[in-house]
């Protein structure tokens, strides 16, 4: 909604936001022995339509809008790979290993779309679209992708994930029709703490 009246801004940081969670739901389920079927398919359909849907929505409306009926035929083009390459895990019986993924995942193509969109404007006209299909490509590849499974939750993940949610819902009440852009810091923060953590683990793992 946020991107069909050109506000890429909030339409990015709600992407974002939906990026920070999903790497955090399946790790709350296992911890909480709450994990199920029925849940990894939620998780799946989730996706598609955070990672697939909203990030073409982002691209049509930012630049694929100016090409009319195809324009709307190749947007549609994300979420359908996206869906393809989540079925296609879905269905794996080996799976992939939790050192790297077979393709790249529909979160981190998602994420990248977003960002590509929101600078679209201070860029060449012409990255966006080449970026879309190479993406969409490589999300139904066998290109193996560096993962980061191995990263434990950060210690005292699910309180400050309250918090941040609290302090957006003061936030937004308070100034009503604009989002908060204290999350602009808020999210590069829980990354590098996320970061810190891993190369702590791998430090521990590989003492000298």
């Amino acid at each position: 909604m946020y991107s069909a009246v050109g506000d890429y801004k909030n339409a990015a940081i709600l992407i974002l936001i939906g990026m920070m969670l999903d790497s955090m739901d399946g790790r709350i389920a296992r911890m909480l022995r709450v994990q199920s079927e029925l849940g990894k398919e939620l998780d799946s359909l989730a996706d598609i339509v955070t990672f697939g849907v909203a990030p073409a929505m982002m691209a049509y409306y930012a630049y694929f809008s100016n090409f009319g009926v195809l324009g709307m035929a190749v947007s549609g083009l994300f979420p359908l790979f996206g869906a393809y390459r989540l079925a296609r895990f879905n269905i794996d019986a080996v799976k992939s290993s939790l050192k790297y993924f077979t393709g790249v995942p529909i979160t981190a193509g998602g994420g990248i779309l977003t960002l590509l969109t929101l600078f679209h404007g201070k860029m060449p006209s012409i990255i966006l679209p080449i970026a879309f299909f190479v993406i969409c490509i490589l999300m139904v590849s066998t290109v193996k992708i560096p993962s980061l499974k191995e990263v434990p939750l950060p210690k005292y993940g699910i309180i400050v994930t309250l918090f941040l949610g609290y302090a957006i819902y003061i936030v937004f009440k308070k100034e009503q029709h604009r989002f908060p852009y204290f999350i602009y810091i808020a999210i590069p923060l829980y990354i590098a703490f996320i970061g810190y953590q891993f190369v702590k683990i791998k430090r521990r793992r590989n003492p000298k």
